[in-house]
């Protein structure tokens, strides 16, 4: 595996590891409980754009490295220039790293450990998929800090119910991973000594589809839930359609029948 560091002045705030057809990019900022940081958005949202025209990257994993995710924004970067530019850019930038992580045509993994809390939370909640420790808290808690989570609110009401993400929003109490797990908010919960090896396994094994058959369908999946029922279903129709017309679907129907392992082109 080859390991290599994004620069930010002194502090590597991005790890980028290369393992197979898997991109994990590791948040290195363990003082700070990896808050974001604007470098730190920054180097996400650039690392992001690289994967999304790399064809060697199939998934990609984002983790952290010290006792916790994420602890949401970094406060004293919003106290530091309170002027209203400063605070919107801010917010804006942390908008963009989540719209990104969307509309990423490669499938994202979170691997949580420790706390992820307000916009660390959105983070998890932004992801496609999370798999946590069983040690592991989730929080928006701004409201006891006078800062409602509003922004971590998108991503929360979007995988979590209605009562239980104005819960969470209207309490800040943290959560177990158990409870995430039951509410939607994160996919498996298993002990800590085995979360790189169950997310390297999930990776593994969605980097082994179609990368264009996957790509369409996440596309898909986010679009169509923000439609209704009709305009939902006239969606999917055409791009079940478009998805048949590809090599890959014909592709992978004959080796069905034919009882072999496809041959995937991408395409």
């Amino acid at each position: 595996m080859a390991l290599a560091a994004r620069q930010d002045e002194a502090e590597a705030l991005l790890l980028s590891e290369h393992d197979g057809h898997t991109l994990r990019l590791t948040m290195n900022r363990p003082a700070a409980r990896n808050a974001l940081s604007m470098p730190l958005m920054g180097a996400l949202i650039e690392a992001l754009d690289a994967a999304a025209d790399d064809k060697a990257v199939r998934v990609v994993v984002i983790a952290a490295n010290g006792p916790g995710f994420c602890a949401g924004h970094d406060l004293r970067e919003l106290r530091s220039d309170g002027s209203r530019d400063a605070l919107h850019r801010i917010f804006a930038r942390c908008s963009e790293l989540m719209m990104k992580i969307v509309r990423l045509p490669k499938p994202v993994i979170a691997e949580v450990h420790g706390i992820a809390t307000a916009a660390g939370c959105q983070l998890v909640a932004s992801c496609d998929l999370a798999v946590a420790t069983e040690d592991a808290r989730f929080a928006t808690p701004g409201v006891n800090i006078g800062l409602f989570c509003s922004t971590p609110m998108v991503a929360l009401s979007r995988n979590v119910g209605r009562k239980a993400a104005m819960e969470m929003l209207l309490t800040g109490d943290l959560i177990s991973a158990g409870r995430a797990f039951d509410l939607g908010l994160v996919n498996r919960v298993v002990p800590a000594a085995e979360l790189r090896a169950s997310v390297d396994a999930l990776a593994n094994q969605i980097a082994a589809k179609s990368a264009f058959t996957v790509a369409i369908g996440k596309e898909a999946f986010y679009r169509q839930a923000e439609l209704d029922l009709a305009e939902a279903y006239r969606f999917t129709s055409e791009v079940m359609t478009r998805n048949m017309l590809g090599h890959d679907a014909g592709e992978g129907i004959d080796a069905f029948i034919q009882k072999r392992h496809p041959e995937w082109q991408d395409r």
